[in-house]
């Protein structure tokens, strides 16, 4: 008879927070939505069906894709191409950079230790915009604006793919690395040959904070590569905004091609991302 009226209480819970959810989710869902059905939509049709509100509003009655046409045929094709090849390189070496440092914080004693650990967690706890400008200054005298070194650099080191690594490292049994040692293995073995195979999740976790970080930047790439040769996709959303109007048919288009790359890259790492949050902070 408990269990009976406990699956009964389940239920009930499980309908009110249902109710709760899904108007909430059609809240966040509906601007979205809109945006990739007005990409579709020739331009003249885009604002006719907000008021007042109807199925028009967010089924289009005719679909073109005019606009997706336009937006790759013109400079926004170089822009994602940009922004692919900087997130690239910039995951890459920032899962190098990072996993190194997190295993250096978590398992090789030296003096101090704790302090950088402390200074690494403040580091990504600050808004990049509060530095962004002074460090733009720092790479124009270093003559980086413009080019992609200029556009990867400030993406290698960042302080919470350190901290996420150092805590799944943490958690991976010390008397792995004490064999390992007392067979004559370095540290930078150790690192190569058992803790980078265990961390295959938590490397997966890492590697999307840092693509969505960089993929997503708009403050720095404005800064440092105004350039049409080496502009970004967010910065170059913009460019369908002239003195004589915005063409928001092909800004809209522009908006869900640069949003689609990482939703695809979300929804095939999502297990492993789902799974390097769980270890984290686990110890032995």
């Amino acid at each position: 008879m408990a269990d009976i009226v406990a699956r009964r209480n389940e239920r009930r819970t499980g309908r009110r927070t249902l109710w709760l959810v899904v108007p909430v989710a059609a809240l966040a869902v509906a601007p979205l939505l809109w945006a990739v059905v007005s990409s579709l939509r020739p331009g003249e049709e885009i604002f006719r069906y907000l008021s007042p509100v109807s199925v028009r509003t967010v089924i289009p009655s005719t679909v073109s894709l005019d606009n997706y046409r336009a937006v790759l045929e013109s400079s926004f094709t170089l822009a994602l191409l940009n922004s692919v090849l900087v997130t690239t390189v910039s995951v890459a070496l920032g899962l190098a950079v990072s996993s190194l440092a997190a295993f250096a914080l978590a398992m090789i004693p030296f003096p101090g230790r704790a302090a950088l650990f402390g200074v690494m967690v403040v580091s990504f706890l600050v808004p990049f915009e509060a530095i962004a400008i002074p460090l733009a200054s720092t790479f124009r005298e270093a003559d980086l604006q413009n080019t992609l070194v200029g556009l990867i650099l400030p993406a290698v080191g960042n302080g919470l793919a350190i901290f996420l690594l150092r805590q799944f490292f943490l958690g991976i049994p010390t008397s792995l690395s004490e064999a390992a040692r007392m067979d004559g293995l370095s540290w930078f073995g150790i690192y190569l040959r058992i803790y980078l195979p265990l961390s295959r999740a938590s490397m997966v976790g890492a590697g999307l904070i840092l693509f969505v970080f960089q993929w997503q930047s708009f403050l720095w790439p404005l800064l440092i590569a105004p350039a049409p040769a080496v502009r970004v996709a967010p910065v170059a959303i913009a460019d369908f905004a002239q003195e004589s109007g915005v063409d928001y048919g092909q800004m809209f288009a522009a908006a869900t091609l640069t949003a689609v790359v990482p939703l695809l890259v979300l929804l095939f790492a999502q297990r492993q991302f789902a799974s390097s949050l769980a270890s984290t902070g686990e110890r032995e």
